[in-house]
């Protein structure tokens, strides 16, 4: 039996990078606008597919955020957390729209540039072979530790002092000696002052394994507690780095263990950092948008995806 979608269903395809897992929506023409109620409704796991973010495909000339970044790259990841609200980047979920566009033929394996919020970012996607999916290296930049200073992070019953590291995205990383002591987070930690993210934050609690091997636990704004987040394993590596009494300023090979699996990140000599780990596309289908949504130009679709 063929599989074919109702006519005004809008199609998607569901991925992962370490079990942090996204909706990502074809639209190349950049037709679709979605708001956060809509959002909010497709990333509940009971009411709608489910995830941890949304990504919309659009083409830089699309989009007039993106517009300015199209003569470096053709493609532009609009990433939204669950709540509704628009981020700059996201670590695994750019991973994830780079395997989009090779697996589904849109452009060939190698190096993908992707604009996002945060700027352009490169990504290396090997070939996929029947066998094998192998992993996918996003190249984060430069982190930045801006201040500001005496921030403090309370989860758990308990406090810490924290470092500030920006991502494209700000992160609050803890050092602690177990992870358990941050709590259920089911709720989101205190971070004082409040003034000093008035967009909010993800929080990091970090335990060092060794001097190259960390574990996380991640926070992260607007979603709750994630399986992995890819920023969030790059801030902590930088705030190792950095909290030493004789801080690390050479290159070297990070191993970060999140509940969903295990992600690299290798400094380079220039102290840029580069970001590896699994993005695997697991389903595609159609779904249904609620009316106050404009209907999707595809009326009628069938795999593959439109590019």
């Amino acid at each position: 039996m063929n599989f074919q979608l109702l006519p005004t269903a809008q199609p998607f395809v569901k991925g992962h990078g370490a079990e942090n897992d996204f909706i990502l929506l074809p639209d190349p023409a950049g037709r679709l606008a979605l708001a956060a109620d809509e959002i909010r409704r497709l990333c509940d796991r009971r009411t709608g597919i489910g995830a941890d973010g949304l990504l919309r495909a659009v083409r830089t000339t699309a989009d007039p955020e993106a517009a300015t970044m199209a003569t470096e790259a053709e493609w532009f990841m609009d990433y939204r957390n669950p709540d509704g609200t628009a981020a700059a980047m996201c670590g695994n979920g750019i991973r994830v729209f780079a395997r989009y566009l090779i697996d589904f033929g849109i452009l060939p394996p190698g190096t993908v540039p992707v604009a996002t919020r945060a700027g352009v970012r490169h990504v290396r996607v090997p070939e996929r072979s029947p066998e094998f999916q192998g992993p996918v290296t996003v190249l984060m930049g430069r982190p930045h530790l801006p201040g500001p200073g005496h921030i403090e992070v309370a989860a758990g019953r308990r406090s810490w002092p924290a470092l500030h590291v920006d991502m494209g995205n700000p992160h609050a990383v803890v050092l602690v000696d177990d992870l358990d002591h941050a709590g259920d987070l089911r709720t989101p930690p205190t971070v004082t002052p409040a003034s000093a993210y008035p967009h909010g934050v993800t929080v990091s609690f970090v335990r060092l394994r060794s001097a190259r091997h960390l574990q996380l636990r991640v926070h992260e704004r607007g979603v709750g507690e994630t399986r992995a987040c890819g920023t969030g394993a790059c801030a902590a590596v930088a705030a190792v780095r950095h909290a030493s009494d004789r801080p690390d300023t050479g290159p070297g090979r990070y191993t970060v263990d999140l509940p969903g699996g295990r992600l690299h990140i290798t400094v380079t000599t220039k102290g840029t950092m580069e970001l590896t780990g699994p993005a695997a596309i697991v389903a595609q289908g159609g779904l249904t948008l609620t009316p106050a949504a404009p209907p999707h130009p595809w009326t009628r679709w069938s795999t593959p995806l439109p590019a």
